[in-house]
């Protein structure tokens, strides 16, 4: 796939990215090189090859799901400016 200068100035006027007519023809040399570079890894054979967060195998560390604080529903509700029935009251924003 090889770009233009017109394509390239769509492509900013739709990444709303001001570009001077004198670096549409330098930036699309440079896009043409970034999609060969994409161009090239999708011939990579990648069959069987599981997906990796990272090339180093680690085992997340987990910790036990407990609550360490709460429980004060009255404390927590003293922050709102109002409340009703253990709940915030907020304007209606939808008619």
């Amino acid at each position: 796939m090889s770009l233009d200068k017109k394509t390239v100035a769509r492509i900013a006027h739709l990444a709303r990215i001001k570009v001077p007519e004198e670096d549409l023809e330098p930036l699309a040399g440079e896009l043409n090189n970034i999609l060969g570079f994409i161009e090239q890894l999708n011939e990579v054979d990648t069959d069987g090859v599981d997906p990796l967060a990272s090339v180093v195998e680690m085992n997340m560390r987990q910790r036990e799901d407990a609550v360490t604080d709460g429980g004060y529903p009255d404390r927590v509700l003293a922050n709102g400016p109002e409340t009703a029935m253990g709940f915030y009251t907020v304007p209606k924003v939808v008619e």
